[in-house]
């Protein structure tokens, strides 16, 4: 009896090291997610990200040294006020050219009834980084979106 139980102590040894073996390998194979560069400024009290961006676009601005963004997207709620682009800060040139702009807007003070609306946003990115800059990406709290830059005429 006792060599039956030792038996079957030792498959089931053998059995789960190979288990945990397998499971090991896959979390190896798993890409690492990216890791932005760019840091989120700081939000002013009441503001939050929309949920979600659904079309964005980037136009040549009234200056050269300015462009305009404009975004549609949803919001968690009716209400959001002063909806705005904050461009995330970078210790150095993104290498792909690529610059995060955070969609913002300001909540309604109150209860709130959770349904998405619609929200759409304007604005002027004045003294942006032209040498770099080749398309920008318009941050959510539900997705990204990325839109080039017009050539200059």
């Amino acid at each position: 009896m006792r060599m039956h139980l030792a038996a079957a102590g030792l498959v089931a040894c053998f059995g789960l090291s190979a288990c945990q073996q397998s499971h090991s390998d896959a979390q190896v194979a798993a890409p690492a997610p990216k890791k932005d560069l760019g840091r989120a400024q700081v939000m002013y009290q009441g503001q939050e990200s929309i949920v979600k961006v659904d079309t964005a676009v980037v136009e040549p601005g009234r200056t050269p040294d300015s462009l305009i963004l404009k975004a549609t997207g949803d919001t968690s709620g009716p209400g959001y006020t002063d909806a705005t682009f904050l461009p995330r800060i970078y210790p150095g040139p993104p290498a792909d050219g690529i610059y995060e702009v955070d969609v913002v807007a300001t909540k309604p003070a109150g209860a709130m009834v959770a349904q998405p609306t619609p929200i759409e946003v304007k604005g002027d990115w004045s003294h942006y980084p032209q040498a770099h800059l080749t398309a920008v990406r318009f941050m959510a709290k539900g997705n990204q979106l990325t839109a080039p830059v017009p050539a200059p005429k």
